[in-house]
């Protein structure tokens, strides 16, 4: 895509593309919820699955989920060389995949112990690849639409902040209305998601022949890459490890109510939603990474602060919910704008967007891999097991949830700033 083509779609970026295009991420933020923050909840309490198994079976389906996003992103860069209809149908297939995979996953068809490992196994691996050949096509369309800083980070504004509605409903749906209603939910959005895709304005389109150049292993050779990939890989593995562990930490540290567990879940995810347009106000006047800096502050002393919170104290855990989630509003929207500019600066728009979203989704699924592979286990060898009450295993999931993210973050926070606030060439303004 030129420069010229870029701008001249950035300038025409409104409100019905912004729907059209965007309106995707509600159903994959939708189902992303109860996959990674519901799912393992559910199976340790309601099939009495061992936390230490149920973090193996996790550990590996997130592996296999990972590996496979990059070769995915060389088959998005394919697709589009071919035609935007081609990258379409890709979509089309693994929405079908993804919504079998997610129903079968929630409504097991076997109920012996062993087979029900083996089953969730098997589903998991067939949801995760539905919903990545999804998710790496789409954010690799929004990257190929370019502009400058401020155009990147509206256009993924929009595909996240429908997202957290998506997120919203899926927070309030499986207690309001239960699990049939809300995969019933799921399955009308996904669909309108994906029609509404299909009649989104389109990139212009790449030279035939141009994607099968490209190597799985290009986005490597850059240093602004290198550089933000790391950023991303330890601040999103301190997002990962509380939104595996929340629900553990509501139910048993702070004893609440389940009907309270919507209005905490509502309040991060609404916070979020809201503060979208906060951040994007101070990336016209800081920049992308200086904005991304300030949430990993809030995140951080947000977090410090829960590490005083009791049994009991719902109000106070209802503020840290909506201050974290202010500060996830800039993990939200900010990330794939800078790697958008990374991917400019580079000279491979156009040309091999999947290649770096296949990358980004690798990240991604090692963060939350890891978070569920090792927070989960570990909990078990500390003594917690769900439902503890005693001041060692509580005071083990306090310092999982709170301590643990507190200290990622804080690394993530310095390798942003020496990294690329101080080194910010490979990153395009």
């Amino acid at each position: 895509m030129t420069s010229v083509a870029a701008s001249a779609f950035a300038s025409r970026f409104g409100t019905r593309n912004g729907l059209a295009y965007g309106l995707l991420g509600l159903p994959l933020a939708f189902v992303a919820l109860p996959l990674y923050v519901i799912l393992p909840n559910h199976y340790a309490r309601e099939f009495g699955v061992p936390l230490a198994t149920l973090g193996a079976v996790l550990l590996g389906a997130r592996l296999f989920d990972a590996l496979i996003d990059p070769l995915l992103g060389r088959l998005s860069d394919r697709l589009f060389a071919q035609s935007a209809r081609a990258v379409l149908g890709l979509g089309a297939g693994a929405a079908v995949l993804l919504a079998l995979g997610f129903a079968l996953l929630f409504f097991p068809q076997v109920s012996a112990p062993s087979a029900l490992v083996v089953w969730a196994s098997l589903m998991l691996l067939v949801t995760y690849t539905g919903y990545s050949a999804l998710s790496v096509a789409h954010q690799s369309w929004g990257a190929m639409l370019g502009g400058d800083e401020r155009q990147r980070s509206r256009i993924v504004a929009w595909r996240e902040g429908l997202g957290l509605v998506g997120v919203v409903l899926a927070s309030i749906t499986p207690v309001l209305l239960g699990l049939p209603a809300t995969t019933a939910l799921f399955f009308v959005a996904l669909g309108l998601g994906w029609l509404a895709w299909s009649r989104a304005d389109r990139p212009v389109a790449r030279q035939r022949g141009a994607g099968h150049a490209v190597s799985i292993w290009l986005p490597f050779q850059q240093k602004g890459f290198r550089r933000l990939l790391a950023v991303f890989l330890l601040n999103g593995t301190a997002s990962a490890v509380p939104a595996t562990l929340v629900l553990f930490f509501i139910q048993d540290r702070l004893q609440a109510p389940q009907s309270m567990e919507p209005l905490f879940l509502a309040s991060y995810f609404v916070s979020a939603a809201l503060s979208i347009p906060l951040w994007l106000a101070l990336v016209k006047r800081f920049g992308l990474a200086p904005t991304w800096l300030v949430g990993m502050g809030l995140a951080i002393a947000t977090f410090g602060w829960a590490t005083q919170i009791g049994a009991g104290q719902t109000t106070a855990f209802l503020v840290v919910c909506a201050l974290s989630g202010l500060a996830l509003g800039t993990d939200l929207a900010l990330p794939g704008a800078l790697l958008a500019g990374v991917i400019q600066a580079s000279g491979h728009s156009g040309r091999a967007e999947g290649a770096y979203f296949g990358w980004w989704n690798f990240a991604i699924k090692l963060n939350l891999a890891l978070a569920a592979g090792l927070a989960l286990p570990l909990l078990g060898l500390f003594g917690y097991a769900p439902g503890a009450r005693d001041a060692q295993a509580l005071n083990a999931l306090l310092v999982a949830y709170c301590v643990l993210p507190c200290v990622l973050k804080l690394a993530a926070a310095a390798c942003l700033y020496f990294l690329v606030i101080k080194h910010p060439e490979g990153v395009k303004p």
